[in-house]
């Protein structure tokens, strides 16, 4: 089979621990690509975040953002999909996180809004120190979500609730499923002391669904590879469903191949059985 579309997550997939893609990785992308492969960055990251890596690799290929929520080219602001959360259903979100004791974080496709500069602020300010100044990503530390939600009623994209207190994030996952407020948002996980909030209907595995659709490809013709809960919806979309070595033992065992960790090329490893060597 020609596999005509290759998504993948980026944190823990096509990224090593150091927040690199290693030489290999990029060889044999460009191999893929160079065969008219289209590569798409499939994350949890937002837009400007999720664009420099995009670069990095060289795919030609609109870059799915934000958990499915955004997709957009690479090179110039035409976006071809987009679904903002309900301020409303922001405001109680953002109400029930507080009364938990978490400090959520909201996003735009270019912006990080937090109360604090900690957990997934922390990780963005962290990536920044290592990019040219005009690829960072902009950190607004705010007072007021009322006022942002308000000024960003139209861009809001996704919502993340991070901490040390896993059965509190637990427990209050399970309380957001059962208010009527916010029952229909979409939630999914990228680590074990996180979720992520959107609005409802928004997955990775839809996102790759329209994209897919949107190049008249079918979904036996797409490889989807990733590592943690988010990545599930699009491992199952996939004619082919690759899980890194790396990634959590529910995922390895709803897909269909399980390639090497991240800290050992396994996005290289699975492309060059499946697409480069067949």
């Amino acid at each position: 089979m020609k596999y005509k579309l290759v998504a993948m997550d980026m944190d823990g997939t096509l990224l090593n621990d150091n927040k690199e893609v290693s030489e290999r990785t990029k060889e044999t992308l460009k191999k893929a690509a160079d065969l008219g492969v289209k590569l798409v960055v499939c994350t949890g990251r937002i837009f400007a975040s999720a664009r420099i890596y995009a670069g990095i690799i060289g795919t030609k290929a609109p870059i799915i953002a934000s958990n499915g929520a955004y997709i957009r080219e690479k090179d110039s602001e035409r976006i071809i999909y987009e679904k903002y959360m309900n301020p409303q259903k922001v405001r109680k979100l953002v109400e029930m996180a507080k009364k938990y004791g978490f400090k959520p974080t909201l996003f735009t496709a270019d912006t990080v809004f937090a109360e604090e500069i900690s957990f997934i602020s922390a990780n963005y300010k962290k990536w920044n120190e290592s990019l040219p100044e005009g690829d960072r990503i902009k950190i607004e530390v705010v007072n007021n979500f009322d006022e942002v939600i308000e000024k960003n009623r139209n861009r809001l994209l996704k919502a993340v609730i991070m901490g040390d207190d896993i059965d509190g994030l637990h427990k209050l996952r399970r309380e957001i499923r059962e208010t009527v407020e916010v029952a229909d948002l979409s939630i999914a996980s990228s680590y074990s002391n996180n979720f992520e909030v959107m609005e409802y209907g928004v997955s990775k595995g839809e996102a790759v669904k329209f994209l897919a659709n949107y190049f008249n490809i079918s979904s036996d013709e797409v490889i989807c590879i990733g590592d943690n809960e988010n990545d599930i919806s699009m491992i199952q979309y996939a004619g082919l469903g690759i899980a890194m070595g790396n990634a959590e033992d529910y995922v390895k065992n709803i897909a269909d191949y399980v390639t090497d960790t991240n800290e050992n090329d396994g996005v290289a490893k699975a492309i060059e059985k499946f697409v480069l060597n067949c």
